[in-house]
């Protein structure tokens, strides 16, 4: 007796659900992502297998590169009550719009007294500023004014000790490097963080 064959038919998926699926997350993922804002001065941080995350707030950093220091502050209110303690030192005025500026602004590299120009361009063009750095020689030492009132702002704002990160390019030569460790040291900070980028550990 013959066989019967079966016709065979070609099984087919609809897609379409999952196309819908897939561009709800791509929406979803573009919707929500947060563009990274451009360094200032881009550095090149030495690499290194410690992984210790630095904290979100009372941290100060130093970003040092081609000669150059910029500084950069965590928190608001401490970064507005630091520039009120600069103002009164340098014999400056800021107005309360210069103060929103700096408190939301990223790292900066500019002696005080032209800070306001920074203040009055846009972010993208501070990148392309050129800015020069803040002063670190023993006649204009700006540097150590920023981090020490820094640190009193901290103190009267969270009541905690502020703690300080020296982010180096790996390029940068050592007596770029120990002079910022000096100007903290002078002010008897003796403990801060060295800012590396993760390297792989060797099998």
């Amino acid at each position: 007796m013959a066989k019967i064959k079966m016709k065979k038919k070609s099984t087919s998926t609809d897609m379409t659900a999952m196309c819908d699926v897939a561009f709800l997350l791509l929406t979803f993922f573009i919707l929500t992502a947060t563009a990274k804002v451009p360094e200032v001065l881009p550095v090149d941080t030495p690499s290194s297998t410690v992984q210790t995350k630095l904290p979100d707030t009372d941290l100060a950093t130093l970003t040092v590169g081609k000669g150059k220091v910029f500084f950069d502050l965590k928190g608001r209110e401490i970064r507005k009550r630091t520039l009120e303690l600069m103002a009164q030192k340098y014999e400056m005025t800021f107005s309360d719009d210069d103060m929103t500026k700096f408190a939301l602004m990223e790292s900066f590299g500019v002696p005080v007294q032209s800070l306001k120009q920074i203040l009055d361009m846009k972010s993208a063009d501070r990148t392309k500023a050129g800015q020069p750095g803040i002063p670190k020689d023993s006649l204009d030492n700006q540097l150590a004014d920023w981090v020490q009132f820094a640190r009193t702002a901290n103190i009267e704002v969270n009541d905690k000790e502020l703690q300080i990160a020296i982010k180096g390019d790996a390029k940068e030569e050592y007596p770029a490097i120990k002079k910022i460790m000096d100007i903290l040291q002078d002010q008897k900070i003796n403990s801060f963080s060295l800012v590396t980028g993760l390297r792989a550990k060797e099998k």
